[in-house]
């Protein structure tokens, strides 16, 4: 029995030898390597390395369903608005020799109803930063974007617009930088050129004849800014070109002597000064800011981009006009907007705002047409918004708008000089 035993065991033992032997001699097929996902920390939370580079990349985005309420003037106006608006971003950094190399690029996608207009797609941002120089669509260096606004309705100044722009910012350290930038031409109004005139009689009502020229020049735009643990502080000024065509009579009015002549041109210009102070000694996140500026033939930089209506009561806003000697004149104006932030609970915060604007043409206008076509315009809101989870604000706002005009406006069956008007706002709205 013994033996058979050991027999048995001898003849596995060497099948399993032979058969190790031919298994040593088939090839063998190499695992793949695999390529894990590596968190970026370099440049704050929710980067990763694109996988076999080095570079950097955050993937994030925003939906947006906002709901309005604005006061109607006329029977046929809408009076309420939907709003759905998705925005997909993507920001992909590397470090290099020479300093940072950055892509952005930022895709909103916008459908509207009512009062808030027509659907827009747009490239919101699209720019790439290689050490100091910025190429491409990015917020205008004219204003400070690090201003903790809050605001969900309009006030009037310059509420960092993106513009396309070539720039280079000089970095001192310490939280100082100073960028010089050329910058597409901000105009009054929206899409319609610097001037308005002939006949200026047409001023107060309808369309006015436009006889402005081509641009020939982007605006010239400066800023030294301090950004510290306290808050930031930013002065900036543009200068902007204003162009006239061929004077000649236009719409009834006689140019006379100046039939055939082309204006000088001439240049208008911005200056403004925007900060911030934080305020934690009230509650944490609590932020004061203010805003203040000037313009002279670039009202645009008001964040007067149209003319200004409440009430079917409109002030005028144009960058420029035609004088009694038949040379450029510039409109002037100035604004000044602040607010506060405070947190009622870590969740639960409120912002309170406001805006004041004084546009003014001087008395040649008055000369031309008999009207005074000076205004101001003044705006008051607050809002409540509340964060339950990270990334989510849902919150309400009511903002109320009065213009005050030194033209007697035919509206209503009734003359007024003076007009206001109410709207509220709730907003539901993911960053992530």
């Amino acid at each position: 029995m013994k033996l058979a035993k050991s027999l048995f065991l001898g003849s596995v033992a060497g099948l399993a030898a032979v058969a190790g032997a031919q298994a040593a001699d088939l090839p063998v097929k190499k695992a793949a390597a695999v390529e894990y996902v590596r968190v970026c920390s370099t440049y704050g939370a929710g980067f990763f390395y694109i996988p076999g580079t080095e570079t950097c990349l955050r993937v994030g985005g925003r939906v947006r369903a906002e709901y309005q309420y604005l006061e109607a003037n006329d029977r046929e106006d809408d009076s309420i608005g939907f709003r759905a608006r998705g925005r997909i971003q993507l920001d992909a950094r590397t470090a290099t020799a020479y300093g940072l190399l950055r892509t952005f690029v930022r895709f909103d996608v916008t459908h509207n109803t009512g009062v808030y207009g027509g659907d827009t797609a747009i490239v919101d941002q699209a720019f790439v930063q290689f050490g100091g120089l910025t190429a491409g669509r990015t917020v205008s260096f004219f204003d400070n974007s690090d201003l903790p606004t809050g605001h969900f309705g309009t006030l009037r100044f310059s509420d960092a617009p993106t513009v396309n722009a070539l720039a280079y910012t000089f970095s001192f350290g310490n939280g100082f930088s100073a960028t010089l930038a050329l910058e597409e031409g901000r105009f009054a109004p929206v899409f319609d050129p610097v001037l308005i005139n002939g006949p200026l009689a047409t001023f107060p009502v309808g369309s006015p004849a436009d006889i402005s020229a081509g641009q020939r020049a982007p605006d010239l735009v400066a800023n030294l800014k301090y950004a510290g643990t306290w808050g930031s502080f930013q002065v900036s000024g543009a200068a902007h070109q204003i162009r006239s065509n061929v004077l000649q009579a236009s719409n009834g009015f006689d140019y006379g002597i100046f039939n055939g002549t082309i204006p000088d041109t001439e240049y208008g210009y911005a200056v403004t000064a925007q900060g911030s102070i934080n305020l934690p000694m009230l509650a944490a996140g609590d932020a004061l800011w203010l805003a203040a500026t000037y313009a002279n033939g670039a009202l645009a930089y008001l964040g007067a981009t149209g003319n200004i209506t409440a009430s079917n009561v409109t002030g005028r806003v144009v960058d420029a006009y035609i004088g009694l000697d038949g040379d450029i004149e510039t409109g002037e104006g100035w604004s000044i907007a602040g607010g506060l932030r405070h947190y009622w609970t870590p969740t639960i915060r409120q912002n309170v705002f406001g805006s004041y604007a004084r546009i003014e043409y001087g008395n040649q206008v008055q000369a031309l047409t008999g009207i005074d076509f000076d205004f101001n315009e003044w705006r008051l809101g607050t809002n409540v918004i509340w964060s339950p989870v990270a990334g989510l604000d849902i919150g309400v706002e009511v903002l109320y708008a009065n213009v005050d005009t030194n033209q007697l406006q035919f509206v209503d069956g009734r003359l007024r000089d003076s007009g206001d008007s109410w709207e509220g706002r709730l907003r539901v709205q993911r960053d992530f």
